[in-house]
C-alpha cells in the first residue's frame, strides 16, 4: 500500500504545485497546504482520475476519511473547507476538472452541505486527541520505554538494507486469506442488526457460548479480541445507546477490489496489540504490554527471520528491564510468546516453521506502514520484479546517483533494452505535468543507445516528449530524424525551470541567470509564452515575482498576459 500512496502523491504533486502558485492571486483567503490530504485521499478511495469529481466524493473524503488521517484538526476545522472550495474553483477555471465531473456549482453546493458536519467531525477528533494526549502524559515515562516502542531501534532500522515490498495485487491476495479477518466477519454477521448489549458485559454467557460455536473457536478466550477487531475493521459498529449492528458490506469480505481489501487490512493493523498476553492480574498484564510489537521489530532487524528460542530469551530480559514486575509477569504467562505468535500468524504477518519465525510480505508492509506513522525512516521500495517504470522514476528522484544507477541496472536486467525504453517513455508520457519524471526518463532512455530508437520514434507523437526524442534521434544521426525546433528548445528550458522552481526560489533564480544576461532572458520571454507547456503560466508568474531585474519582471508579466489571453 505504501507504494500506492507514494505513486498517488507523486501524481498529484505537480497539480498541487500549480494550485499553490495560483492561490495567492485568486484565493488569497485560503491555505493551499490544507488541500493536499483531501486531493490525495480523493485519488486513493474515490477516483483514479485526479480531475474527476462527482457528487458524493466530497462527503466520502471529508466526512469518512479526513477524521482518520488529518494531522491538524484545528487547522482543518478553520480552513479546510475554504481551501477545498478554492481548489475546486482552480480545477474548474483552469480546465482541469475532467469531463464527467459534476458542475462547479454542484460541487460547491455539496461542500456547503457537509461543512457543518465536517467541523463537528474535526471537533470530535480534537476532543479524542486531547483525551489521548492526557492519557499519554500520564503514562509518558512508561510509553517512552515500553516493550513495543520502536524509537530506540531507529538507528538500526535506518541502517537496514533496502526493504523490498511486494505489489498490491499480491498483498491483497494474501490479505484475503487472513484467518482473523474472516473470523471477525463471521462474528459481526452473527451479531446481526440491532443486537442489544449489556452495560457491564456486552454479551451474556449463553450468547458468548453461541458465538464460539458459530465461529468454530476452541474456547471463548479470543472472543473479545475478535469483537474489537470487528470494530477496528468497521464490520461492527454501535447504532444506539445499547445496540450494535453489522455493517452492510461485511458479508462481501473478502472484497473483490484490491484497494478495498488492503484498506480493510490496514484498518485492523493496529489490532496486533491484541496478541499481548492477558493475565488475571492487570499489573502483570501491563508489564508485558507491547510484547507483540517488540517481537516484530526484532524479526525485522534480523533480516526478516529469527529463531523463536533466541527471541524468547531476549524478550524475557527486555521485559524484566522494562518493568519491575516483568520477570514475574513472564513466569506467570507460561509461554508469553504463544498468544503473540498466534495473533501474528492469524493476521498474516508472520509464519512459524519449527523454531523459525519469519515476516510475510504482509507483515513487512504493515511494519513499514507503522514505522512511517511514527516518522521513523526506513528504506522501503517495491521489489525489482514488481517495480513499474513510474516507480523507478519516482524513487530515483530521492536517491544518490550511484544508488539510482544500481536500481536502474537491476530493473533493466529483467527486460530487454527496447522494452525498457518503451516503458520508461510511456510512463513519462502519462505524467505530462511532471517535468522531473520526464527528464529522468529521457536520461535513462538516452543511456540505452540504438536499442531505444523505436521508442524515441514513437515518442515523437507525444508533445511533452517530442523535444527529447528529436534531440536524441538527431544526435544518433537517425535517418529522417526531425531536427529540434525552437519550440522544442523552449520546452526543454521550461522543463528545467519547472524542476528548479520545485527546489526553491534561490535555485529557480539561479536557473534564470543560466540563460544569460537580462536582455537575453527578456528576448526569450517575448517568445516562450507561446509554448503549450503545462507550467508556462505559473513559471512566468514566478519570474515576475522573483527576478531582481525590473525589466525582466516587466517582460515576464507582459508574457504572462499574452499566455493567458492570446494563445
Amino acid at each position: 500500500m505504501t507504494d500506492r500512496i507514494e505513486a498517488a502523491a507523486a501524481e498529484l504533486r505537480p497539480l498541487l504545485q500549480e494550485f499553490i502558485l495560483w492561490a495567492p492571486d485568486n484565493a488569497p483567503g485560503s491555505d493551499p497546504d490544507l488541500v493536499g490530504p483531501v486531493a490525495l485521499w480523493h485519488r486513493l478511495i474515490a477516483r483514479n482520475d485526479v480531475g474527476l469529481w462527482k457528487r458524493g466524493d466530497l462527503r466520502t473524503v471529508l466526512l469518512e476519511r479526513m477524521p482518520q488521517v488529518v494531522e491538524d484538526p484545528d487547522a482543518a476545522a478553520d480552513g479546510m473547507i475554504t481551501a477545498v472550495r478554492s481548489y475546486l474553483t482552480f480545477l474548474s477555471s483552469t480546465g482541469r476538472l475532467s469531463p464527467g465531473s459534476a458542475s462547479l456549482e454542484t460541487l460547491l453546493a455539496e461542500l456547503d452541505e457537509v461543512e457543518d458536519d465536517f467541523v463537528d467531525a474535526m471537533e470530535d477528533t480534537i476532543a479524542e486527541r486531547d483525551w489521548d494526549e492526557e492519557e499519554d502524559e500520564l503514562d509518558e515515562d512508561e510509553a517512552d520505554e515500553g516493550l513495543g516502542d520502536f524509537e530506540p531501534f531507529a538507528d538500526e532500522i535506518g541502517a537496514l538494507p533496502t526493504i523490498r515490498l511486494r505489489p498490491d495485487t499480491e498483498l491483497a491476495e494474501a490479505a484475503r486469506g487472513v484467518t482473523l479477518i474472516a473470523q471477525a466477519r463471521d462474528l459481526a454477521l452473527w451479531v446481526g442488526t440491532g443486537r442489544k448489549v449489556g452495560e457491564e458485559t456486552l454479551l451474556t454467557e449463553s450468547e458468548v457460548d453461541e458465538a464460539v460455536r458459530t465461529l468454530g473457536l476452541p474456547d471463548a478466550r479470543n472472543i473479545w479480541n475478535l469483537w474489537n477487531l470487528a470494530i477496528d475493521l468497521e464490520f461492527l459498529a454501535p447504532d444506539g445507546d445499547d445496540t450494535v449492528s453489522v455493517d452492510s458490506d461485511t458479508a462481501a469480505w473478502p472484497f473483490e477490489d484490491d484497494d478495498d481489501v488492503l484498506d480493510a487490512w490496514m484498518l485492523g493493523l493496529h489490532s496486533l496489540d491484541y496478541g499481548d498476553p492477558e493475565l488475571d492480574d492487570d499489573d502483570l498484564t501491563l508489564a508485558l504490554s507491547g510484547l507483540t510489537r517488540a517481537l516484530l521489530i526484532r524479526v525485522l532487524l534480523a533480516d526478516g527471520t529469527r529463531p523463536v528460542s533466541s527471541l524468547r530469551e531476549e524478550l524475557a530480559e527486555a521485559a524484566a528491564e522494562y518493568d519491575d514486575l516483568g520477570a514475574d509477569a513472564w513466569a506467570a504467562a507460561g509461554d508469553p510468546l504463544a498468544s503473540v505468535l498466534a495473533w501474528l500468524t492469524g493476521y498474516g504477518m508472520v509464519t512459524v516453521e519449527g523454531d523459525a519465525v519469519t515476516l510475510t510480505p504482509l507483515g513487512t508492509e504493515g511494519l513499514v506502514h507503522m514505522l512511517d506513522d511514527e516518522d521513523i525512516e526506513i528504506d522501503a521500495r517495491p521489489a525489482i520484479d514488481a517495480m513499474t517504470a513510474l516507480d523507478l522514476l519516482s524513487f530515483s528522484a530521492d536517491m544518490s546517483e550511484e544508488e539510482a544507477d544500481e536500481e536502474f541496472a537491476a530493473w533493466l536486467a529483467l527486460r530487454d533494452p527496447e522494452r525498457a525504453a518503451s516503458e520508461l517513455l510511456q510512463a513519462a508520457a502519462e505524467e505530462e505535468a511532471d517535468a522531473l519524471v520526464r527528464v529522468q526518463a529521457a536520461s535513462l532512455v538516452g543511456s540505452l543507445g540504438e536499442a531505444a530508437i523505436p521508442a524515441w520514434q514513437e515518442a515523437l507523437k507525444e508533445p511533452s516528449l517530442r523535444p527529447y526524442a528529436a534531440t536524441h534521434l538527431t544526435q544518433m544521426d537517425v535517418e529522417d530524424a526531425p531536427e529540434p525546433t525552437q519550440a522544442d528548445t523552449h520546452w526543454l528550458i521550461l522543463d528545467m525551470w519547472t524542476i528548479s522552481a520545485g527546489l526553491g526560489r534561490p535555485e529557480f533564480v539561479s536557473s534564470l541567470h543560466d540563460i544569460g544576461p537580462a536582455q537575453t532572458l527578456i528576448g526569450l520571454l517575448d517568445v516562450i509564452w507561446k509554448v503549450h507547456h503545462p507550467h508556462v503560466e505559473e513559471l512566468l508568474d514566478l519570474i515576475g515575482e522573483t527576478h531582481p531585474d525590473k525589466q525582466v519582471v516587466k517582460a515576464a508579466k507582459r508574457a504572462l498576459f499574452k499566455a493567458r489571453s492570446g494563445r
